[in-house]
């Protein structure tokens, strides 16, 4: 493990945590300017938080429609690609308000380190068993 995967870990750690709240301002901090979110139902580019934020708005809008409550993460791998690029795959849980378990959900992050903090700059979100890094 090199020395800068636990900090990108619990960068990731943090932003779930941050998600979590439902409050986009305790969201923002964790995403790097510019950034990128890619889905199955499309892609966006955010050069700003200020871009960003209504459409972290409406995910979780739509997530709550869904009974959605929480999520956790399950970091499978973290690789370093410099000193100041990361990427970490793993699978979001996701649970409904209730407990009960909603979905999994492969989720794949490039963490760029910036103001000497981890953010994210881009995030996948794909099918749980489609983790590039988790194949070898």
């Amino acid at each position: 493990m090199s020395n800068q995967q636990p900090a990108v870990i619990q960068a990731l750690l943090d932003y779930y945590e941050a998600f979590n709240s439902f409050e986009v301002q305790a969201i923002l901090p964790s995403f790097h300017e510019p950034a990128l979110l890619i889905s199955p139902s499309g892609t966006f580019s955010a050069p700003t938080h200020d871009v960003l934020a209504p459409v972290i708005k409406a995910i979780i809008y739509a997530l709550r429609q869904t009974g959605f409550g929480r999520s956790e993460l399950r970091v499978g791998r973290v690789e370093s690609l410099s000193a100041g690029t990361s990427v970490a795959t793993g699978t979001a849980i996701r649970y409904k308000v209730d407990g009960q378990e909603l979905e999994r959900v492969g989720a794949t992050y490039v963490l760029q380190k910036a103001d000497g903090r981890w953010r994210i700059a881009v995030v996948i979100m794909h099918g749980p068993n489609k983790a590039p890094l988790d194949r070898e």
